[in-house]
């Protein structure tokens, strides 16, 4: 089993406390995405995983085995890194058996799994080239080649994309999730582009600061997150938050500021009662704004004046001002509007989130 198991690990540089007691179970076969801005420990927790640095305090289990003092080549892994880190003097086949020669495997069996990945990955014809030969996106098919011919029972990758072209991201992202699709290996992937990790993981992590601040599925962190961190950093654009008071008018709840007076849906309202009189923090994801019509009820409309409209062809951004604030919405393609112009914003209540103005987690 290539399970890994993390349990409350620490890193220290001196006097600066990098990984904050990140504890973690990653299933056999399971692709688990670590997310965060710079800064936040994943790399950190990443290269401790690979034994490329060592753990403060804690431990890690590849399997059953308990790796913490074991060199990174006795871990049973292979990791992809973020500049291919190729060896410019060699074929494409040697730096792809390279660590196989390493550990001393026959000529035919390095060739065997040599081509075989070179097949999976469309690079067979380039084996005889140099990696100052080809394009970014070969280099990095070369780096995940070195990587699947070891058979590891965990892949580590490390912001293998960021090098690369918008275009060719994509491309290799698909790439890598039909990879993982065919070889079913553990894998571990650092990244700080939430849109990778959304459409790659099985399960997200995101850190902040060196802790977990939510560990899920993609779409449970996009529609229940734990807290407004985890809120604006998951989706695209990022969801919009606004300062508002909560009331209680007659038995129904408010949701007020000087843009809006929005209803409170009666499925929320309970969640919220305890807040009635205090300031919260509302979050509404720009999908769920769109421009009013007449047939929209006052207590579900936001005032708002236009800033910028930005035409994607299947929609249009609109950044406004609401309340002194910015707000972004994704509207109807068609949605044609001036700077400054006065609108009137309609949100789909039901996907109202609040958060605690003090501790910023979800109510």
């Amino acid at each position: 089993m290539a399970n890994v198991t993390i349990r409350d690990i620490h890193k220290h540089y001196d006097d600066f406390h990098a990984v904050k007691g990140v504890s973690l179970d990653i299933k056999d076969k399971e692709f688990v995405v670590l997310v965060g801005p710079s800064g936040c420990g994943k790399t950190t927790t990443l290269r401790m995983v690979a034994g490329l640095e060592s753990i403060t305090e804690g431990q890690i289990l590849i399997g059953n085995t308990v790796v913490n003092d074991l060199p990174p080549m006795d871990r049973d892994i292979a990791m992809v890194f973020q500049n291919y880190a190729l060896y410019p003097h060699m074929s494409i086949f040697d730096n792809m058996a390279f660590g196989l020669k390493m550990r001393k495997f026959d000529k035919a069996e390095i060739k065997k799994r040599v081509d075989n990945a070179a097949d999976i990955l469309g690079i067979r014809d380039h084996l005889h080239r140099k990696p100052r030969q080809l394009s970014g996106g070969q280099r990095q098919r070369v780096a995940l080649g070195r990587a699947i011919v070891r058979n590891p029972q965990v892949f580590l990758f490390d912001e293998p994309l960021s090098n690369l072209d918008a275009k060719l991201r994509v491309q290799m992202r698909i790439e890598i999730k039909k990879l993982h699709q065919r070889l079913a290996t553990t894998s571990i992937y650092v990244t700080h582009d939430q849109v990778e990790a959304m459409t790659l993981g099985d399960r997200v992590v995101v850190m902040k600061d060196g802790l977990i601040q939510q560990v899920g599925e993609p779409l449970e962190l996009y529609n229940n997150p734990a807290n407004k961190y985890v809120a604006g950093f998951i989706g695209s654009p990022a969801m919009n938050f606004s300062n508002v008071q909560i009331s209680d008018q007659g038995g129904a709840l408010f949701a007020s500021n000087e843009a809006m007076q929005i209803r409170v849906p009666d499925q929320l309202a309970a969640r919220l009662k305890a807040h009635a009189g205090k300031p919260a923090t509302l979050g509404i994801r720009p999908e769920d704004l769109r421009m009013a019509s007449s047939a929209d009820a006052a207590d579900r409309l936001i005032n708002a004046v236009v800033e910028v409209s930005e035409q994607l062809g299947s929609e249009v951004i609109l950044d406004v001002k609401a309340a002194g604030a910015g707000m972004v919405a994704s509207v109807d393609p068609m949605t044609r509007v001036k700077p400054q112009e006065a609108i009137k914003l309609a949100i789909n209540p039901d996907r109202l989130r609040f958060f605690d103005a003090q501790t910023e987690r979800a109510i």
